[in-house]
């Protein structure tokens, strides 16, 4: 391929960028309507953040804590903006600039960075970045709203090519490229996909090893180490205020230990193995990479009306067919649910066995093993043994649920060996006579398996789900439900077979010389685009988008929140019913909420949730439908009594319950009991009143050991002051007491004062605070302020301006070499 001069090779890059924005918009075209995503998890997020986002806005400060979620929280994996990372308004200009679409738009651009690191020709670059994009898992996050991980998907590509230039003795380069791009990828705040990065990185830096060793290339290797260990330490230090916080607080949450040693076989030392492995992808759904429909697609897909179940439904004049016929669930595979398979496309299938064949040395073996891994990976509790084996000792690896979304290094690595082998044969790095026969094999293994599967799709099972039964189908509708899956894997397995054909056929006509190479880069580009087009579209298409007016605000106000919100106390409490409250983040919109949406909840909570708050809602419910009189009801509620829960929403359309049982902001209680651990302390709050007597952990009974307290049924303690990150209290009393609040304990960062004094505060019934406060007038007050949050922060700025003082000395020292030269840096 002739090299292009300088100026123009930029004008030409320009232009690519400008297409992938073009492309962007042509697939998500609604917005140039001015309509917006609808994206289920930025609405959840809208109702989590909106008191965090409410205080910012108000004081151009960070509150840094809510009580809107599950009782009180830090805001770490909410919102919480970190201002001393300089990469965060960089990060933040394409979506500020091309909204929803920037999501994409990063997508290509990462991917055609890594390629074009990899001196693949431009406009096979550009194909690669468009298969990338579009792989059918990139495109369905963004209609859940998974903002967060699109973002580490897009910046993911940056790292690895930044990697890649090191080893290649591009060190410097390389190494800048490397620690932007793993400063945007922490930046993104997902650590589930960085963590399957690194794991990507892990087995190409033991690739390279095994070559360094065989090529007595040790010193190089270690040269190129150092290197990244540099980057790893700035954009670490870039984000460090962020991950420092989410490190100390991560200990804390259901992502890490829990000190109740019941069902210890099915514990770690971060989440539960059971919890970890619900979405498993079944071992042969792993087919989808190939046939999109192998499983049936989404459990969000009916079976539309060209289907034989909706035939049947009209010809038994069963009322609402169209209504009736959604509700018959196409997937049939092993996971609870999903929003759509991950099908990375068939001819990139292809093109990775044509490189399985011809690529050579360690891109080969770092790629095939890493695809391996992925998919094995994936499959989570189907190969439990291995799983088990992982989450018990591989590092940090029992920190994330989902096994399915390790998919996403083999939607990496899928693309990435099929363009270098397709860059190999354009190039004439690999001989005809090899490439041919690489050109065979690929094209019996993928079109064979889909031949096979579209002459006999019965080889799958027997297409059942367990839809069918919880639905409570009738026999003839289940026969016709199978049916229908049964045709749509035959139709997407001809499908594909149809294209690993064109994509096939195309390679040799080139080879014939019947095409020229451009020629032949455009044709592939087409089908390719074509058909994850077709597929992305059958889950994100027009239908999910709305008005930006119902976008901006997802829960519009209902009669019971505007009967909750005449309440003008400053603190309480509001419990859901109407649905799962610990999936709930409408109720945190409006209201403090017992429950809410959040999978980094603080884990002690989650032990209340099953071992206390779970049961007496259903105590409640029950009492409720038996016809007991409500108050009769409150008083045999504990814990939500001493979580100050004052408003049980029942009905949206319906006035509150309210609860006179609610214990309030705070409390005198007039004694205590010492447990020896979180077992006894947890199974204490079912034998004690809370309104008069607390449990305590031996590991604070310093502060109350050799102290007799009598409850001062005169005294008082009132909340005066509130806002998400200070609470402010005036108490009266006549002796010292013993004092609850209905605040849930965390001591990274509260801190307690009485008459400004710092005073020591501790954890009592196994969540909340408590106080020994001195007899007389005093005002108390509780700041969060996390040394970890504000020093970070500066940490983060040092380490941002240290990467653009690199990236400036660089930049300068390439100027001086080519104006030494004569020649200007647009004309190199």
């Amino acid at each position: 391929m002739a090299k292009i001069p300088g100026f123009r090779n930029i004008l030409i890059t320009a232009g690519i960028i400008v297409f992938f924005i073009i492309l962007a918009y042509a697939y998500l075209f609604p917005l140039l309507e001015g309509k917006t995503l609808q994206m289920g998890d930025i609405d959840h997020h809208i109702g989590m953040s909106k008191e965090l986002v409410d205080y910012r806005n108000s004081t151009g400060e960070e509150a840094v804590w809510t009580n809107s979620m599950f009782s009180g929280m830090p805001g770490y994996m909410i919102s919480v903006l970190y201002p001393g990372n300089l990469a965060d308004p960089f990060a933040g200009l394409l979506r500020k600039w091309f909204s929803i679409a920037s999501f994409i738009i990063w997508y290509f651009i990462g991917f055609f960075v890594l390629l074009r690191s990899m001196k693949i020709y431009r406009w096979l670059s550009l194909v690669g970045a468009v298969a990338f994009g579009f792989s059918s898992y990139f495109i369905i996050i963004l209609g859940a709203g998974h903002a967060s991980k699109a973002n580490a998907l897009g910046f993911l590509p940056l790292v690895i090519a930044g990697v890649l230039m090191v080893f290649r003795g591009k060190q410097i380069p390389g190494a800048i490229l490397f620690t932007l791009g793993l400063s945007l990828e922490l930046l993104a705040g997902h650590p589930q996909i960085t963590y399957y990065g690194l794991i990507l990185l892990a087995i190409y830096g033991l690739v390279e090893l095994v070559f360094a060793i065989k090529e007595k290339a040790f010193a190089p290797f270690i040269k190129s180490v150092l290197f990244l260990l540099a980057g790893v330490v700035i954009a670490v230090g870039m984000n460090f205020s962020r991950l420092y916080t989410s490190w100390e607080y991560s200990k804390e949450t259901i992502r890490g230990p829990s000190e109740l040693t019941s069902d210890n076989e099915n514990k770690t030392s971060g989440l539960d193995k059971d919890y970890v492995v619900q979405w498993s992808y079944g071992i042969d759904e792993t087919l989808t990479l190939l046939i999109p429909n192998f499983k049936g697609g989404a459990t969000q897909v009916g079976a539309g009306e060209n289907s034989k179940s909706y035939e049947a439904l009209t010809q038994r004049n069963i009322q609402n067919p169209k209504q009736v016929i959604q509700s018959i669930v196409m997937y049939h595979g092993k996971q609870p649910s999903t929003a759509g398979p991950v099908y990375v496309g068939a001819i990139i299938v292809f093109l990775f066995f044509l490189g399985v064949f011809i690529v050579k040395g360690r891109y080969k073996w770092w790629l095939i093993i890493a695809t391996v891994v992925s998919i094995v990976l994936s499959w989570g509790g189907n190969v439990m043994g291995l799983t088990s084996f992982l989450l018990d000792y591989l590092p940090l690896y029992n920190k994330f649920r989902a096994p399915s979304m390790t998919l996403v290094i083999a939607q990496i690595t899928m693309p990435l060996l099929g363009f270098i082998a397709l860059s190999n044969i354009l190039n004439g790095k690999v001989e005809k006579k090899e490439w041919l026969n690489g050109l065979k094999w690929a094209t019996i293994i993928t079109g064979g398996i889909s031949l096979l599967f579209a002459l006999l799709p019965g080889l799958v099972g027997d297409f059942s789900s367990p839809y069918d039964i919880r639905l409570k189908l009738p026999d003839w509708l289940v026969d016709t439900a199978v049916a229908d899956r049964k045709a749509a894997l035959r139709a997407d397995a001809f499908r594909s077979l149809i294209l690993v054909a064109m994509g096939a056929g195309t390679l040799f006509l080139w080879h014939l010389q019947k095409i020229k190479t451009n020629h032949l880069i455009a044709i592939l580009g087409v089908l390719i685009l074509v058909d994850l087009w077709a597929v992305d579209k059958r889950y994100l298409n027009n239908d999910n988008f709305v008005s930006k007016r119902e976008a901006k605000n997802p829960f519009p106000e209902m009669p019971v929140d505007k009967a909750i919100l005449q309440d003008k106390d400053l603190n309480y409490r509001v419990l859901p019913i109407q649905g799962d409250p610990f999936q709930d983040a409408r109720t945190s919109y409006f209201h403090k909420n017992i429950g809410g949406y959040s999978a980094a909840k603080l884990r002690r909570y989650q032990e209340v949730i099953e071992h206390q708050l779970v049961p007496e809602m259903q105590k409640m419910v029950q009492g409720l439908q038996s016809g007991t009189q409500p108050d009769s009801v409150f008083m045999e509620l504990p814990v939500i009594n001493m979580l100050n829960t004052r408003y049980i929403i029942y009905d949206l359309n319906s006035a509150p319950l309210g609860n006179p049982e609610a214990f309030g902001n705070a409390w005198f209680v007039s004694g205590y009991r010492e447990v020896k651990n979180a077992d006894e302390e947890i199974e204490g709050l079912n034998q004690l009143d809370p309104k008069s007597e607390v449990v305590i952990d031996k590991r604070f009974t310093e502060f109350v050991q050799g102290k007799k307290f009598h409850k001062d049924e005169t005294g008082s303690i009132v909340l005066t002051e509130y806002q998400p990150n200070y609470l402010k209290y005036s108490a009266k009393a006549s002796s010292e007491q013993l004092t609850v609040f209905s605040e849930i304990y965390y001591d990274k960062g509260w801190n307690a004062f009485v008459d400004g004094k710092e005073v020591p505060h501790f954890r009592v019934n196994y969540i909340l605070r408590g106080m020994v406060l001195p007899a007389g007038e005093h005002t108390v007050e509780f700041k969060f302020h996390p040394k970890s949050y504000y020093t970070g922060n500066r940490i983060s700025l040092a380490s941002s301006l240290l990467l653009l003082l690199a990236i400036a000395g660089f930049t300068f020292s390439e100027y001086r070499k080519k104006t030494k030269k004569g020649v200007s840096p647009a004309e190199k």
